[in-house]
């Protein structure tokens, strides 16, 4: 009988279902409280995904409901496993992780960014990751200096 009609386990099903790894960056994975406990809670969450995925009886319906879980996981595992927690910035004389930067685009443009870890970065929600451009050219300046940003500069207008 054909395995198309049986819901026997074959290697190519199985390779259809499986899938390539997250890409884990190479930097010092720094969080703050608030993006380990996100990490953590994603973690939950694909962890239970993949109880429910579990619970099917069509075979091929588990490991397609199982492959993105079965990533998350490990994906989310080593980000929490690697995590190094920092603690809040104590003082803002200088930029560092966990600060929240306002600075002048030498364009006119006034923008403010706080600096995160990697898996909590979100432009859009005014955080940036520690590994960016951005953060990187402002980390350790203080409030009037100027930073080189590619053609452009940027001011540091304040520190919190």
């Amino acid at each position: 009988m054909s395995v198309a009609f049986t819901k026997e386990e074959s290697a190519e099903t199985a390779s259809e279902t499986i899938l390539p790894a997250r890409p884990i960056s190479d930097r010092i994975n720094l969080v703050t409280e608030t993006g380990l406990a996100r990490l953590q809670e994603d973690l939950a969450r694909a962890r239970q995904a993949l109880d429910a995925a579990k619970r099917l009886e069509d075979v091929n319906e588990r490991r397609r409901q199982s492959a993105v879980p079965l990533r998350d996981i490990r994906y989310l595992a080593e980000r929490v496993r690697t995590a190094q927690l920092m603690p809040a910035p104590t003082s803002s004389e200088a930029v560092a992780f966990g600060h929240t930067v306002t600075f002048e685009r030498d364009d006119g443009r006034t923008q403010t960014f706080r600096i995160v870890g990697e898996d909590e970065a979100d432009p859009s929600q005014a955080t940036l990751s520690h590994g960016s451009p951005v953060a990187i050219a402002l980390m350790g300046k203080a409030v009037g200096d100027v930073v080189r940003f590619g053609p452009g500069e940027l001011e540091i207008l304040a520190i919190a």
